[in-house]
């Protein structure tokens, strides 16, 4: 096993504890203010809606997902995650948040996807012709167009498969991370804790 190898396997073990920890840095270092807090709704809002769009169509491991944003882009779950992180980077207000998640993004997403997309090119026959025309992470202007029959599914968004894959999570989350901000930017802001410090 190549040394790659093994970090594309360690790197898909870790991303999720790792995405706490960082959150609990994140939370620890953000100095949010309501501007930064609203700015942030440009990326947060359509990456939680592009998750949600794109969970109704995959089924892993059980077909090659390219109708609906798959169409536009191999791994929209991936890049409606990554606008939620850089949006809350900018919600926080800080630049050590936002260089930090640059690091982790290359060190532990990139590695993920190459380590998934070699199990698609093994288990699926047309994945090098999908891949091809559609470009890893960020969207083509118009989607790339392949016969909806190859699907199993039909190629249509499927409400149960947005349950299945609990994307309400993701909405759930975003809420609670600008709750925690609201709250700790009244608090910085309250009169007494500003006597208190």
């Amino acid at each position: 096993m190549s040394e790659r190898t093994r970090w594309q396997r360690i790197a898909r073990r870790i991303r999720v504890p790792l995405g706490f920890v960082f959150a609990a840095v994140f939370l620890w270092l953000a100095q949010p203010t309501w501007k930064t807090m609203l700015l942030s709704l440009l990326l947060v809002a359509p990456g939680v809606w592009l998750r949600a769009y794109a969970a109704g169509y995959v089924r892993k491991n059980r077909e090659l997902t390219r109708t609906g944003p798959y169409a536009y882009t191999r791994n929209p779950l991936y890049l409606g995650s990554t606008m939620i992180a850089f949006g809350f980077a900018i919600a926080a207000g800080n630049w050590i948040i936002l260089t930090a998640l640059a690091v982790l993004f290359a060190a532990i997403y990139i590695p993920t996807i190459q380590s998934e997309e070699a199990y698609l090119r093994e288990h699926f026959a047309g994945f090098d012709e999908y891949s091809r025309k559609v470009p890893r992470l960020f969207p083509r202007l118009t989607a790339a167009e392949f016969p909806a029959n190859e699907n199993a599914s039909g190629g249509k968004f499927s409400g149960a498969q947005w349950r299945h894959h609990r994307e309400y999570n993701a909405l759930m989350g975003a809420g609670a991370i600008y709750f925690v901000l609201a709250v700790r930017l009244f608090l910085n802001h309250h009169p007494v804790m500003r006597y208190l410090r």
